[in-house]
């Protein structure tokens, strides 16, 4: 099966790091890989795992060059030859639509948020079959676009069980982690993800001085990098820090690569989104790793996070109850969260799942 996935560019983001891990496991599965993207340094990984990138700017919100566009991408389909057209945005989707006319080429479009509800959106429901990342966004479609069940899949993201695996871990970057951060004898509490207001991450300071308060202990571990327009945000939160005497009780760790070890270091993992996330990838890594999880109560999280099972919930925003949630989870010890992943979450359910919608549009 000759896979062709067409997405805006190869910078960084779920979504690119999705596109490439579909691309390599395709390869490894003897199926033939394309994606067509404006360009980026995941270009390389593409390559690297044994499939092929088509530069074009499928990425520009420009009309005046939607013309020219579609057909270098009519000229592209008759290059490559897919068997399948796989579109993960909304401009790539429009071009498409155009692009494909009378070539008899299946298309999947893969909806990866919650995008906005008008016209512009409508176009990634208009193809052979759509793909959701989670049963809130597939709601979310069904609600705003009259489009059927049948018409859907959900299908998450998936998490590479190989990386996120307690047995294969960087012993030496762990120890220096802890020495550097002084995480001996402390109750780790990370929150992960980039900085920003929809993050919640001041929810996340308050549940912490609400714990301290009684648990001494206790370390909120904020890991996530600080895109230059929200600075002013990152300011405000060191300032609340200081201001509620947490220096010592929160810290800063930035952007880092090592996820799956940070996730080891920790006793549990907290998502204070403020906005519903469409899946929460953060929630599925964690459990992969062991550690059980304490989530707002809405969005994609809903489908990883269970009550008592995988982890806890609390309503968005509510510090107290969710550093009551986290003195209760300090209780109890969940079990079977890796294997609740590997079933439902991993990287091989979403392509085994993503294969069989192929499958039935040849």
């Amino acid at each position: 099966m000759r896979v062709l996935q067409i997405l805006p560019e190869l910078v960084e983001g779920g979504v690119e790091r999705g596109t490439v891990e579909l691309g390599r496991e395709l390869v490894r599965r003897g199926h033939e890989s394309w994606v067509i993207s404006r360009g980026g340094p995941m270009t390389l990984d593409i390559e690297k795992d044994g499939g092929r990138h088509y530069t074009m700017d499928v990425a520009s919100k420009n009309p005046l060059t939607v013309p020219m566009r579609v057909a270098e991408l009519r000229k592209a389909f008759r290059q490559i030859g897919p068997d399948i057209v796989h579109v993960r945005s909304r401009v790539p989707a429009w071009l498409t639509s155009f692009a494909k006319k009378g070539m008899g080429i299946p298309v999947i479009s893969t909806v990866h948020g919650f995008n906005s509800v008008n016209f512009y959106s409508r176009i990634m429901t208009r193809f052979d079959h759509t793909i959701c990342v989670s049963e809130a966004v597939r709601r979310y479609i069904m609600e705003h676009y009259g489009i059927n069940e049948t018409g859907t899949s959900v299908i998450p993201r998936g998490v590479d069980m190989s990386v996120f695996d307690p047995a294969g871990l960087d012993g030496g970057f762990m120890e220096e982690f802890r020495r550097k951060y002084m995480l001996q004898g402390r109750y780790v509490i990370a929150n992960v993800g980039r900085i920003t207001q929809l993050k919640g991450i001041e929810v996340f300071i308050k549940a912490i001085a609400e714990l301290r308060k009684k648990n001494p202990e206790v370390l909120g571990l904020v890991v996530g990098g600080v895109r230059s327009d929200k600075e002013g945000y990152f300011r405000m939160l060191m300032k609340e820090v200081e201001s509620s005497g947490l220096k010592e009780h929160i810290l800063f760790v930035g952007s880092q690569k090592k996820i799956a070890e940070i996730y080891e270091m920790s006793d549990i993992v907290v998502n204070t989104s403020l906005k519903p996330e469409s899946f929460g990838r953060s929630a599925a890594e964690a459990l992969a790793m062991e550690r059980p999880v304490i989530a707002s109560a809405h969005g994609g999280v809903l489908d990883i996070v269970i009550e008592g099972y995988t982890g806890w919930l609390f309503p968005p925003g509510d510090y107290g109850t969710l550093s009551e949630k986290i003195a209760e989870a300090r209780q109890i010890k969940l079990r079977g969260m890796r294997e609740f992943v590997r079933e439902n979450f991993s990287l091989e359910q979403m392509v085994e799942k993503t294969l069989a919608v192929y499958e039935r549009y040849l």
